[in-house]
């Protein structure tokens, strides 16, 4: 079998990361927050039909700082007992909970053995990302907030994909957000929807001959 993909771009939070949902779960029990008015906020300003203008798609582009985006949030959130909520520091707070997910680190790791490229392309929501660790890792790093664009639009895909100069049909993007995916393939490149760790290394591993279809260095 011959191998159908060159290189593999990663989003970050929930693929390489544990499931943000989870730190998110961790923020609102910690916060007292009403979780219906933190998803009703969360579906109206991530809604595809919505202009580009909402708050989470000019914070995603660098547009909106970061302590804008808490005051704006903040703002729409109730708590279950009715407190008044501190925006300073909401988002932070709201990733706190985040850790990375070392059997896709492990993964990469086996891709690049395997003389697969790996690169990233996020969304960024003011958080930070453990630079060191995937400047090492991953090439290109494309971030929302530092070019200015963001998924799922084409821009951001075909930047990666220039970067990595390759036809976009040899690269695979992953990510745990369908409409991303859609993006992808709007552009050209092949796309995988992330659930967990070991699925999606079986999913690479029918794609990639010398790719292990476990993880080595958990065995």
């Amino acid at each position: 079998m011959t191998r159908s993909i060159d290189a593999v771009l990663f989003d970050y939070g929930g693929v390489l990361t544990l499931p943000v949902r989870d730190s998110i779960a961790a923020w609102l029990e910690a916060d007292g927050i009403d979780p219906r008015s933190f998803s009703r906020t969360l579906k109206a300003w991530l809604s595809r039909d919505a202009a580009d203008g909402t708050p989470i798609h000019r914070l995603e582009t660098g547009e909106l700082p970061p302590h804008e985006f808490d005051a704006l949030l903040a703002a729409e959130l109730r708590t279950i007992d009715g407190r008044a909520l501190v925006p300073e520091g909401m988002l932070q707070r709201i990733f706190a909970g985040m850790r990375p997910d070392q059997a896709m680190f492990d993964l990469i790791d086996d891709l690049r053995s395997a003389g697969v490229r790996a690169g990233l392309v996020s969304n960024s929501w003011g958080n930070t990302y453990p630079r060191e660790r995937i400047d090492a890792l991953l090439d290109p790093v494309v971030i929302s907030g530092e070019v200015g664009l963001r998924k799922p639009h084409a821009a951001i895909f075909e930047l990666a994909v220039a970067r990595l100069g390759l036809p976009a049909g040899r690269v695979l993007f992953i990510d745990d957000a369908e409409p991303n995916i859609l993006g992808a393939h709007a552009v050209g490149l092949q796309g995988l929807l992330h659930t967990d760790a070991t699925t999606t290394r079986a999913a690479l591993a029918a794609l990639i001959p010398d790719l292990p279809v476990t993880n080595g260095a958990s065995a």
